[in-house]
C-alpha cells in the first residue's frame, strides 16, 4: 500500500512524499515510522557514499575509508543508558540506526562494508537480538555485512594502500571528531588528514533526496510551532510549550529525537539566547504581558529543523511589542529577498542588522545616522548572535569554517557567525535574526559613547526586561534564489488572526 500526501511549499509549488508501509519492504529498503510518515529509502545513503567516492577515488585510489558508528552511553555510573542518537557522518553514509557498528567503503571499487556487532545470549534475552547480516544487508541496501570481529581480516583481504579514518575540529563545538579505532587497525597505514574535509564539504551540499527528508521535518516542526502558538496562554508554564511540540513531533510526524534542546521562553527569559537547558530548564508560569520566544525542531532520520516563532502570550500585540517584531520581520524579508547563489553570509548578517536599525530608528527606540550605527556596530547591542547557521544532520551542521577558508570576523556579533561562506545551491541555512534586551550589554552600550549616543534611554528602560523576538526559517539556497521550508504565521496580522483560531494558509 503507498499513501500519498502533498506538502505545500511557500513557492506556490508542491511536492508530492510517498508513505510506504512496511509490506512494501520486500522490494526496496527504507526507513520510516509507519504508514504516516515519511518513507525515506536507502538509496540516499548509498547517493552520499557515491558523492565520497567520486571525490576521494583519484586521490586514494587504493584507499578504503573507515568510519566508526556511535556507541551506547551509561547514564553516568547505572546502568541506564542515554538514549542512543548514531554519530552523524557514520549516519550520512550509511544510516544505520544501531550502536557499535563500523563502516567501510572499498575506493578500488566503490563497494560498501558494515561490521555489527555481535552479542552473547544474556545480552538477546534482555535487549533483543540483532538482525542477521543478511536482514542488514537488505535494511541498509550496503554490499557486504560482516561482525565487527571480521574487520581486519575482511579489510586485510581488500589489500588497501591506506585506511582513512575520520579526524578533524567541529567549528562549531570546537571537538575533535570520532576517528575510528579497532583491534588490529595498527597494521594498516592510516591517514587521519584526508577524509574529513572531503567528506565535510559533502556534507554541506544536499541532495535532491536530503532536501525531501529536510522538507518533512520542517512540516512536521512547523504544524508543531502552530499548534503551540494556539494553545499557548498566560497562566500555563513554558515547559508545557516543549511538552505539547515533542507529543505533536512524535505522535503524528514519527520524531523521536529533537534536533536540539527546545528553547522555551516568556517574558525576560527571551534574553537568553540558549535557555532551556538544565539551569534554566523552561520552568516559568507565563505572564499576560509576557512575549513569547519559542525555538524548537524535530529531528527524523537523522535530518533536523530549526524554527522559531516569537508572539504575545495574550495574543494581541502592544505597541512595544510590536515595534520589536517589525524590526525583526523588516531584517527577516530583506535577507530572504537577497538569499541565492553568489551571496556572502557575512553582508547578509550586515543587512539584517541595517534593515532592524533602521526600523528601531522609525518607531522611536534610537536616533541618529543609520550609516553612522552601523560604523559603531551598534546591532550587536541588540543581535550579539550570528543571523543563521548551516544545517542538516546536525543543526548547527558542519563546513561553516574549513581550515582558513573563510576567515571567521572578529568584530563583536560577527565573530558568531557560524560560517562566512560565499552561498551556494544546495546550501541549506538558518536565517534567525533577532532583537534581544541583554542587561549586561544595555548597561555596557549606555556607558560607551560610541553606542549610548543612538539609544534612547527611556524607551531602553521601557524595554528592558522585555526579553527579545527572533524569527527563524530554515531555507535551501536554489540556483536561482532559495526555498524557504518553513511554514508559520509571520506577520502580527497572521499570528494575531491564528491567534483567534482564524485560518492560515
Amino acid at each position: 500500500m503507498v499513501l500519498t500526501r502533498e506538502l505545500g511549499l511557500t513557492s506556490g509549488s508542491s511536492r508530492e512524499f510517498t508513505y510506504i508501509s512496511a509490506r512494501s519492504y520486500n522490494s526496496r529498503a527504507f526507513f520510516t515510522m509507519g504508514e504516516h510518515t515519511l518513507a525515506v529509502p536507502m538509496e540516499l545513503f548509498a547517493l552520499n557514499r557515491r558523492r565520497l567516492w567520486d571525490c576521494l577515488r583519484t586521490k586514494a585510489p587504493r584507499g578504503v575509508v573507515i568510519l566508526e558508528g556511535g556507541r551506547d552511553v551509561d547514564l553516568h555510573d547505572t546502568d541506564v543508558n542515554f538514549v542512543f542518537q548514531q554519530e552523524s557522518y557514520f549516519h550520512w553514509m550509511f544510516g544505520v540506526d544501531e550502536p557499535d557498528f563500523y563502516g567501510a567503503l572499498d575506493l578500488a571499487t566503490g563497494r560498501s562494508y558494515l561490521f555489527a556487532p555481535q552479542f552473547n545470549e544474556d545480552h538477546t534475552i534482555y535487549m533483543g537480538a540483532l538482525p542477521s547480516c543478511d536482514e542488514l544487508k537488505k535494511k541498509y541496501a550496503v554490499d557486504v555485512v560482516c561482525y565487527v570481529n571480521q574487520m581486519k581480516c575482511v579489510l586485510k583481504d581488500l589489500k588497501p594502500e591506506v585506511l582513512l579514518t575520520l579526524s578533524g575540529i567541529n567549528s562549531d563545538s570546537g571537538l575533535l571528531a570520532k576517528e575510528a579505532v579497532f583491534e588490529g587497525i595498527s597494521e594498516f597505514n592510516v591517514d587521519n588528514a584526508m577524509l574529513y574535509p572531503e567528506i565535510t564539504e559533502c556534507r554541506v551540499i544536499k541532495t535532491s533526496l536530503e532536501l525531501d527528508v529536510l522538507r518533512y521535518v520542517n512540516k512536521i516542526s512547523s504544524d508543531a510551532h502552530k499548534l503551540v502558538m494556539n494553545r499557548m496562554q498566560p497562566g500555563m508554564y513554558e515547559y508545557q510549550a516543549e511538552a505539547i511540540f515533542q507529543h505533536y513531533c512524535y505522535y503524528t510526524g514519527g520524531c523521536r529525537n529533537m534536533g536540539y534542546t527546545c528553547i522555551c521562553t516568556s517574558g525576560h527569559n527571551g534574553s537568553v539566547l540558549h535557555y532551556g537547558h538544565a539551569a534554566a530548564p523552561n520552568n516559568k508560569r507565563i505572564q499576560n504581558g509576557d512575549m513569547l520566544l519559542f525555538d524548537m525542531g524535530a529531528k527524523y532520520c537523522g535530518y533536523v529543523a530549526d524554527i522559531t516563532c516569537s508572539f504575545p502570550a495574550s495574543g494581541k500585540f502592544t505597541k512595544l511589542q510590536a515595534a520589536v517584531y517589525n524590526a525583526v520581520l523588516a531584517a527577516r524579508n530583506a535577507v530572504l529577498a537577497a538569499l541565492k547563489p553568489g551571496v556572502n553570509w557575512v553582508d547578509m548578517h550586515l543587512l539584517a542588522n541595517k534593515e532592524m536599525l533602521t526600523s528601531m530608528k522609525g518607531s522611536g527606540i534610537l536616533t541618529g545616522n543609520i550609516d553612522d550605527m552601523m560604523k559603531a556596530n551598534l546591532g550587536a547591542v541588540f543581535q550579539p548572535h550570528g543571523l543563521g547557521h548551516l544545517m542538516g544532520k546536525d543543526v548547527h551542521d558542519v563546513g561553516g569554517y574549513l581550515s582558513n577558508d573563510p576567515v571567521r570576523p572578529k568584530l563583536p556579533g560577527l565573530r558568531n557567525l557560524r560560517t562566512a561562506r560565499v552561498l551556494r545551491a544546495g546550501m541549506v541555512l538558518t536565517v534567525e535574526p533577532g532583537c534581544y534586551f541583554i542587561d549586561t550589554l544595555l548597561d555596557t552600550a549606555l556607558k560607551t559613547p560610541a553606542h549610548s549616543r543612538f539609544l534612547v534611554p527611556e524607551m531602553i528602560e521601557q524595554l528592558r526586561g522585555s526579553g527579545g523576538v527572533r524569527i527563524e526559517d530554515d531555507v535551501v539556497i536554489t540556483e536561482t534564489g532559495h526555498e524557504n521550508l518553513t511554514q508559520v504565521p509571520r506577520t502580527i496580522e497572521e499570528i494575531e488572526a491564528f491567534k483567534e483560531n482564524k485560518s492560515f494558509t
